[in-house]
Formats: structure tokens, C-alpha cells, sequence
């Protein structure tokens, strides 16, 4: 997703961010014009990720920050001795990718692109003496982390003693949060994650995500073309969220 119209991977002129309309979702929303136009400066646009390609390999050393442009991520860990992932975390456009490792010399988890995914890329070492001297990305580093400390709480609250029914109930109307914060519509949006992605996300088997979307459906709450999803009624998932 890009403000112009020009294909998302052709790098523009000048101060890229100004004319990208993810600007006032992005890590650079609150930048000063100086400070912007030193971050564009350094900001380098890798080739579109594939469905499936990872953009980030656990393990491997910690070297970058990632905005996401269009198209969407899944994070993913394979536990130590284990052979499954886990699912911990979906990225949409405007989001930062990469904050867990800062810190670390390694990456902790592993990032895959779910569909064709253009990105941003802000090499650590660069962006750190960038912040160093700019209050102002220095705190939208740590709101963007605060973020998701935040949604990690939420994601352990939605996990704590819930029901499959109320976890995917949580878990589509923290979708539609997410894509309203992006000016896109909060009521219809594409799943491009599939429903194991979904089921190892909030700890579910497939045939259950499976079986209670379809519920949802009978119960006029939502409906699914292939991976379009609408939301007929936000206040029925509400309802389910909140059932005891």
C-alpha cells in the first residue's frame, strides 16, 4: 500500500515518507521534517517478499527494523528441540517489524510474508545514531514497543480461560481494530492468514477454527468468500467476547 500509484517497489525521489499514506500510521508519524527527511535518507526497499519467503530468520543476527508497506507478515518460533512453529504474531502495513531483537544479538523469532509483501528496511546501527539525537523517533520507538507489550498482554488475556468462541471472537475484532487504524474499513478486510496460522496463533486445532467461523456464519455475526471477511455485527462478536 503506497500513497501514489506507482508500483510499491519503485523508490521515489525526495522524501518518501511525506508522500506515503501510511505516513500517519508509521514509525515516522511524529518526526520532525529534519529528522524525516535524515530517515528517508537511509531507508532501502528490498525486492517483494513472496508468499512464504521469510524476511527474517530465527537466529540469525539482528541487524534491521522493517516497516511494512503493503501485503501482510506472520511471526513465527520454533521452540528449542521442537520441529512445529507457533504462530505469535501477525503484521499488517504500517507496522514495524523487528522490535523484539533490539537488544539482542539475534533474532528471536522468524517473519514470513502470508502474500506478496513490500517492505521498508532501516538498518539498526544507522537508525540508532539517527534517534540518538531525535527525541521524537526515540519516542516512537518506545510507543511502537509499548504497543506491543501491550498487545501481547492482550493476546495472554485472550488465551487465559477463554473459549474458542471467545478467542476468535477477540481475535477478529483486534483485526478489525487494526485495519481501522489504518483508514481502512473496520467491517470487511481480507484474512490472509489461514485458519492453521489462526489455530496455532490462539492455541486451537484447524477443525476448530474451521468449525466455529462457520457458527459465526450461521449466526449472521460474519461472513467468509474464500478470504474475504465481512463483519455483519460488531456487537454479536462483542457479545461472544464477553460471555461467561
Amino acid at each position: 500500500m503506497t500513497a501514489t500509484e506507482q508500483d510499491p517497489g519503485t523508490r521515489l525521489p525526495g522524501a518518501q515518507c511525506d508522500v506515503c499514506s501510511l505516513h500517519g500510521v508509521c514509525l515516522t508519524q511524529d518526526l520532525s521534517a529534519d529528522a524525516l527527511e535524515r530517515l528517508d535518507s537511509m531507508l532501502d526497499q528490498p525486492s517483494p517478499l513472496k508468499r512464504g519467503e521469510s524476511l527474517i530468520t530465527q537466529g540469525n543476527a539482528f541487524t534491521s527494523l522493517y516497516l511494512v508497506r503493503s501485503g501482510s507478515l506472520k511471526q513465527v518460533v520454533r521452540p528449542l528441540g521442537q520441529e512445529l512453529e507457533h504462530v505469535v504474531g501477525f503484521y499488517l502495513p504500517g507496522e514495524t517489524v523487528g522490535l523484539e531483537g533490539i537488544g539482542e544479538s539475534h533474532c528471536p523469532a522468524s517473519v514470513v510474508a502470508m502474500e506478496t509483501t513490500f517492505v521498508c528496511e532501516l538498518p539498526y546501527a544507522r537508525l540508532s545514531e539517527l534517534y540518538c539525537n531525535n527525541p521524537s523517533l526515540s519516542e516512537s520507538l518506545l510507543h511502537r514497543m509499548s504497543r506491543e507489550l501491550r498487545g501481547e498482554k492482550r493476546q495472554l488475556c485472550l488465551m487465559s480461560g477463554r473459549t474458542a468462541e471467545q478467542r476468535l471472537a477477540g481475535f477478529l475484532l483486534g483485526l478489525s481494530e487494526r485495519f481501522q487504524q489504518r483508514g481502512c474499513s473496520r467491517y470487511r478486510f481480507r484474512l490472509a492468514m489461514s485458519r492453521g496460522d489462526i489455530g496455532s496463533h490462539l492455541g486451537l486445532a484447524l477443525e476448530t477454527v474451521s468449525r466455529v467461523l462457520g457458527r459465526f456464519q450461521r449466526q449472521g455475526v460474519i461472513q467468509i468468500a474464500t478470504r474475504e471477511l465481512t463483519i455483519l455485527s460488531l456487537e454479536g462478536l462483542r457479545a461472544i467476547l464477553e460471555e461467561h
